[in-house]
């Protein structure tokens, strides 16, 4: 018997107009500017020296965020920008399939995990009266990666929720950086000073951009070096 075609069932809705007034405005403006570079990426491929590993939330795009051009920076993004440990017992591997990728094919010479302010994600780990974020199949076993950060990160007697959201989405940012540890060609590559693995923390009210100390485990922003760091710990 013949594999079953792919069905596409009849769609009633247009083709979204506000992507194609952008990527009309794409074509008059930022094309123009960057044709050359374009065709050279078409001609020899891509060579960024970093990835990010962001968020799915449409407030934080990396791109956005690092003012990068074409071929920059190699981006994968997931709900809550996670990094699930090494495994292949499983049946689908997006993230550890474009880690592969980029540190195998690509050979990137930095790996950033992005997270940010206000993540739904962690909004509904942290707060167990608001319900699931959906009633899907999905998103719950895939938050269910954020169990050692929350462990490791119990509410302050007090502590405002918002608050408390923040600082267990930066608890998991140490915990995926320590899964990316559990890939033997990242820890080699790591261990022999070709990789360095980095934390970041965006604040989409504010746009300040914070970098986590390795040694400390702080974020500290760029743009305001005196600002009081967050902890951050994953044990």
């Amino acid at each position: 018997m013949p594999r079953a075609a792919c069905f596409l069932a009849p769609m009633t809705m247009a083709f979204p107009q506000s992507l194609l007034d952008g990527y009309r405005s794409f074509l008059g403006t930022r094309l123009p500017r960057e044709k050359e570079r374009f065709a050279e990426l078409a001609a020899t491929g891509q060579r960024p020296e970093t990835m990010v590993i962001g968020c799915c939330d449409s407030r934080v795009s990396p791109e956005v965020i690092f003012d990068a051009g074409p071929g920059e920076i190699f981006v994968v993004r997931n709900v809550a920008n996670l990094v699930p440990p090494y495994e292949t017992g499983g049946s689908f591997h997006g993230t550890s399939a474009a880690l592969e990728f980029a540190v195998q094919a690509l050979r990137v010479r930095h790996i950033v995990v992005l997270g940010h302010a206000s993540c739904g994600g962690f909004g509904a780990i942290a707060d167990r009266t608001a319900g699931p974020l959906s009633s899907g199949d999905f998103i719950g076993s895939w938050m269910g990666l954020t169990a050692p950060a929350a462990e490791a990160t119990p509410r302050l007697d007090g502590e405002e929720l918002p608050s408390y959201v923040d600082r267990l989405a930066q608890a998991a940012i140490a915990c995926s950086l320590e899964n990316l540890m559990t890939f033997p060609c990242i820890a080699t590559l790591v261990e022999r000073g070709k990789l360095a693995l980095h934390g970041a923390w965006f604040g989409v009210a504010t746009g300040v951009l914070s970098i986590r100390d390795r040694q400390t485990g702080l974020f500290a922003p760029v743009a305001e070096a005196h600002a009081k760091p967050s902890p951050l710990a994953c044990r």
